[in-house]
C-alpha cells in the first residue's frame, strides 16, 4: 500500500491524481501482486529455499529506493517519447507504461513472498488454514500501516522521496538481518546497501522536475493533496500543482491587469446587479482576491482553498491580502455548510487536468446559484478550450446553463474565450429581483436534478443586454472609475458568447453532469489529447520527414 500511494504521488505532477490515473495504478499492481501470487507458489513448491525468498525481497526493497532517483527519469522518458508518437489517449497509455515500467517489477516480486512463507510456515496440512488466517491478518495489518503512515505522515512531513526510502529502507532490512545472521550472500547485503544509501543521498538533491533553473525555483514541495511547485520569474511569481501541463496560479509583480484569465474574470462584478461581496472557491494564491480588492476596495472577498499548504505558500511568496479570510475547507463541503448569500461567487477550482467531479454537477452549481443575491453571476475558470461535441466544455456549459436558466428563463449563461491561453471564463446570472417579480406562478423547482424542464414562454435574462460591450463598459467604468479597466472590459464583451439554452429537442440531456453520472476524467483526457495534438503536431511531422535526427535538432 505505501508502494501504491506513493505511485500516486509520483505520477500525480506528471499525469494529475485523476480517477484515470488512479485507477491504472491499481490495476497494474493487482496484476503484479497475482502474477507474483502465482509464480511465488510455483517457486515455492519447485525449490523451498529460504534464501531465495530474502533474495527476491533485498531485489525489490533496492529496486524501490531506487525509485526516487531514477523513476521521474524514467516517467519523463515514457511521456517525450509517446507526446510525439500517441495521438489519443495519451494520459492512459503514459501513466500505464510508467507503472508498468516502474512499480510492476518490485510488486511482482513481492507478490511472491506470502506464497513462499505460507510453504515454509506449513508443517501441517492440520493447522495450514490456521497459518493462511495469519499470514493474510499480517499482510492487512501492513496494508493499514502502508495507508495510513504515507498519507498522514510521512508524505507531508518528509516528502514522497523520503517515504519511498523510509519504506525500502525497513523492507530491506529483513533480508540483510537475515543473511547477516546466517554469514550469507555478502556480497549482496554490501551492494543492496551501497546503493541504497547512494539513493537516499541522491534523491532528495533532485525534484521533481529536475530540470529547472535553480535560480528560479523559489519553493518545492508537497501536501497531503498536492505537489507544490513556486518559481519566481522577473515579472511574475507563479504556482503550479503539475510539472507537465501549466500552472495553477500567477501573480504579476506590476500592479494592474495581469494579462491573463483574472482580468476576464473581472467582468462578474460588472455583470452582477451590486458589486459588494464575492466568494471565491479555490482561492489559490489570492490573485483574484488582490484584482477584486484593487478595483472593488469596497467589496467583501471570503476565499476557500482545500490546501492549507498553499494557504501557506500564498502568504509567504504571493502577498496574499491579509483581510480576506480564508477557510481550508472543500468547496462544495463549505458551500453545504454556509447560509451567506454572495453577488459574486467564483469557480476556480478546475486544476489544468484534473476536474472535481463534485464541483462540476448540476447539484453542485445549483448549490451555488442558491447562495447567489438576486442578480449575482457565478463565474468559472474553466482551464481548457475544447469545444466541439463530446468535450468537456460542451457539458460543463450545458449543465450550467440548464441550472441558471431554471424552468423560468433563458439567455443566463455567456463565456468568453482569454486570448492566448487555453483558458475559457464563464459567466451565469441568478434571477434579479425584477425577473423574480415577472416569474407569475413560474417555479425553478418545477426542474428535477439533471432534467431540462422550460415553460413556454420563458423570461429574457438580463445577460442579454448586461453583456454587451458598452454596457458592460460603463458599468465598469460606474463602479471603478478605472479607465484601463473599463476599456479591458469593453473588449471582453466583444469576445461574448452566449451558450445555447438546453433543450430537450436537441438531446442536451444526455450531456448534463450530476453527481451520478459526471465522466469529467474521460472528458478532460479528450482535452488533453487536443491540446496536445495542437502542441506536438508540428514535432510529430518533423519525426516522420526527418527521423529522430530531426526530432533531436528541433527541441535543442
Amino acid at each position: 500500500m505505501a508502494a501504491e500511494l506513493g505511485a500516486s504521488r509520483l505520477l500525480a505532477p506528471y499525469f494529475s491524481s485523476s480517477q484515470i490515473v488512479w485507477t491504472i495504478i491499481i490495476g497494474t499492481i493487482m496484476i503484479a501482486l497475482a502474477l507474483g501470487a502465482v509464480f511465488g507458489g510455483r517457486w515455492a513448491d519447485r525449490d523451498p529455499d529460504p534464501d531465495k525468498l530474502y533474495l527476491r525481497i533485498m531485489a525489490a526493497a533496492v529496486w524501490i529506493s531506487l525509485i526516487p532517483l531514477v523513476g521521474k527519469f524514467v516517467i519523463l522518458l515514457v511521456s517525450g517519447l509517446l507526446i510525439v508518437t500517441v495521438s489519443t489517449n495519451f494520459l492512459v497509455i503514459a501513466a500505464f507504461v510508467s507503472c508498468m515500467l516502474v512499480f510492476v517489477p518490485p510488486l511482482f516480486l513481492l507478490g511472491t513472498v506470502t506464497a513462499g512463507l505460507n510453504k515454509f510456515a506449513t508443517d501441517s496440512l492440520d493447522d495450514n488454514a490456521s497459518v493462511v488466517g495469519r499470514l493474510s491478518a499480517c499482510n492487512t495489518v501492513g496494508s493499514i500501516l502502508g495507508t495510513f503512515l504515507p498519507t498522514f505522515v510521512t508524505i507531508p512531513a518528509a516528502g514522497t522521496f523520503v517515504t519511498f526510502l523510509l519504506f525500502s529502507g525497513a523492507l530491506l532490512a529483513i533480508p540483510l538481518v537475515y543473511f547477516v545472521s546466517m554469514r550469507a550472500r555478502r556480497v549482496a547485503c554490501a551492494v543492496s546497501a551501497v546503493v541504497f544509501a547512494v539513493s537516499a543521498v541522491l534523491s532528495p538533491m533532485t525534484g521533481f522536475a529536475f530540470w529547472e533553473n535553480r535560480t528560479t525555483l523559489a519553493y518545492e514541495g508537497e501536501s497531503i493533496y498536492n505537489y507544490l511547485q513556486v518559481k519566481n520569474l522577473s515579472d511574475r511569481t507563479i504556482l503550479s500543482t503539475n510539472v507537465l501541463f501549466g500552472v495553477q496560479s500567477v501573480t504579476m509583480k506590476d500592479e494592474g491587469l495581469t494579462g491573463m484569465y483574472y482580468d476576464t474574470a473581472l467582468a462578474a462584478p460588472a455583470l452582477a446587479d451590486h458589486a459588494r461581496s464575492a466568494l471565491i472557491l479555490g482561492m489559490g494564491t489570492g490573485t483574484y482576491a488582490r484584482q477584486l480588492r484593487r478595483y472593488y476596495p469596497k467589496m467583501s472577498v471570503t476565499g476557500v482553498e482545500i490546501d492549507r499548504k498553499i494557504t501557506d505558500l500564498a502568504v509567504r511568496y504571493f502577498d496574499e491580502p491579509d483581510d480576506v479570510p480564508v477557510s481550508t475547507y472543500d468547496g462544495r463541503a463549505w458551500l453545504a455548510a454556509s447560509r451567506e448569500r454572495y453577488d459574486v461567487i467564483m469557480v476556480d477550482a478546475y486544476q489544468d487536468i484534473t476536474i472535481p467531479f463534485q464541483m462540476s454537477s448540476d447539484e453542485f452549481f445549483t448549490m451555488v446559484r442558491a447562495h447567489l443575491n438576486p442578480g449575482g453571476v457565478m463565474v468559472v475558470n474553466m482551464n481548457m478550450i475544447s469545444d466541439g461535441e463530446g468535450s468537456i466544455n460542451e457539458a460543463l456549459q450545458t449543465t450550467i446553463a440548464n441550472v441558471f436558466d431554471g424552468a423560468c428563463r433563458i439567455g443566463t449563461t455567456y463565456t468568453a474565450d482569454v486570448p492566448g491561453t487555453t483558458n475559457r471564463e464563464l459567466f451565469a446570472k441568478a434571477p434579479t429581483r425584477a425577473e423574480l417579480a415577472r416569474y407569475d406562478g413560474c417555479s425553478d423547482s418545477w426542474r428535477r436534478t439533471g432534467e431540462i424542464a422550460t415553460v413556454s414562454e420563458p423570461i429574457g435574462s438580463s445577460m442579454r443586454s448586461d453583456v454587451r460591450a458598452d454596457a458592460l463598459r460603463a458599468a465598469t467604468w460606474e463602479r471603478t472609475a478605472d479607465g484601463e479597466l473599463a476599456a479591458y472590459m469593453s473588449g471582453v464583451g466583444g469576445r461574448m458568447t452566449a451558450v445555447g439554452d438546453p433543450s430537450n429537442d436537441d438531446g442536451d440531456g444526455s450531456l448534463i453532469l450530476t453527481d451520478d453520472h459526471a465522466p469529467v476524467e474521460l472528458l478532460g483526457m479528450r482535452a488533453i489529447d487536443q491540446l496536445i495534438a495542437e502542441e506536438a503536431g508540428p514535432y510529430r511531422d518533423i519525426l516522420e520527414k526527418e527521423g529522430i535526427g530531426g526530432l533531436l535538432r528541433a527541441v535543442q
